[in-house]
């Protein structure tokens, strides 16, 4: 696959932030005047291979990085569980007037995310017994003594 330019890198970023063709292509060819002209060439660039490659890259890496993943829910419903997170609320200071303080975690809010986190663990599963009978047939059918 061939190596992108400076420009077009700079036309890949811009159309991954903004999603616009003509804008991302006169940013990267500042010389382009004509929203026609830069349309018509920024499609065109987009579908070369080495830039298409390249946006789909940046789009599925962008993606991961916004989606939270499974050790990051753990350590913050670890650190909620710890009293280690604050949340903010209102009070109110007279007049009307509000301030925002930080407060602890509320106790049913830590027992929330311990329960989350023993569910997680399968620290609380229901244990039932279970017995396995199997069918003994008999056969108790007497033959004829024809």
């Amino acid at each position: 696959m061939a190596k992108m330019t400076e420009k077009q890198n700079r036309f890949a970023d811009e159309y991954i932030r903004t999603g616009n063709i003509s804008a991302s292509y006169k940013v990267a060819y500042p010389n382009v005047k004509k929203d026609a002209a830069a349309r018509a060439s920024g499609s065109k660039l987009l579908t070369k291979a080495n830039v298409r490659s390249y946006i789909d890259k940046r789009l599925e890496q962008l993606k991961k990085e916004s989606i939270a993943d499974q050790d990051e829910i753990l350590q913050f419903l670890t650190s909620v569980f710890r009293g280690e997170k604050t949340e903010q609320t209102l009070r109110g200071i007279g007049e009307g007037a509000q301030e925002i303080d930080d407060i602890d975690i509320s106790a049913k809010d830590r027992i929330k995310a311990a329960e989350l986190l023993g569910k997680r663990y399968v620290m609380w599963t229901e244990k039932q017994q279970v017995e396995n009978v199997t069918p003994v047939f008999v056969e108790d059918v007497p033959e004829d003594d024809d």
